[in-house]
């Protein structure tokens, strides 16, 4: 019986394997990144530069952590997340860090039958909840809500936020609380709805 012979460079089996790799390949990437995120455009950024107050952030990244999302809620506040998905996926994400803007300052989230401490930060009243991993601050005219996957990244935030569109300096003294701006009774845009027309 004669012996095979193959092109030159290429061995038996070469090609079962190239087949079986690529094969994998595309199957792999069909599972895709389900629960992770993937870093944002700097559009959003841009478009939180706008907002009529001061939105807080960690800069760009933080603790190794890039930003992965940027969300506004119907009610004006403005969430800026850190890292990818620790727990649950779009809709339902535990993040490592997030840092949330709300414009109503009139009161602080979280119940008042939540386990709570009070706690001073950068010269202004902070409320530590959740042993540590969420610290509010009321400053100036808006409340910062910083969760945490730990106490420690939390307390490292709250020393490092400043404002995305004003002037700031982590480490900085934060501006005292102002009282109540009145912006829940303000409707943001999305809130007011188009003017009715006359049908003919």
């Amino acid at each position: 019986m004669a012996a095979r012979r193959y092109p030159a460079g290429v061995r038996p089996g070469a090609r079962a394997i190239a087949a079986l790799a690529t094969l994998c390949a595309v199957a792999l990437s069909g599972c895709g990144n389900a629960v992770q995120d993937q870093p944002i455009g700097h559009n959003l950024l841009e478009q939180v530069m706008l907002a009529r107050y001061p939105v807080y952030w960690l800069g760009g990244s933080f603790k190794g952590l890039a930003i992965t999302e940027v969300a506004h809620d119907p009610g004006g506040a403005t969430s800026i997340q850190y890292g990818d998905c620790l727990q649950g996926g779009q809709g339902t994400c535990v993040s490592p860090m997030r840092v949330v803007t709300s414009p109503d300052n009139s009161f602080l989230p979280g119940g008042a039958f939540a386990p709570r401490r009070a706690a001073s930060v950068r010269g202004i009243s902070a409320v530590l909840a959740q042993g540590g991993d969420t610290v509010e601050l009321a400053t100036g005219g808006v409340v910062v809500n910083i969760y945490a996957q730990s106490p420690r990244l939390a307390a490292a935030a709250s020393q490092t936020i400043v404002p995305i569109n004003a002037v700031g300096e982590p480490g900085a003294p934060l501006p005292a609380k102002l009282p109540d701006t009145g912006f829940a009774d303000t409707p943001v845009p999305s809130q007011i709805p188009p003017p009715l027309r006359a049908l003919r």
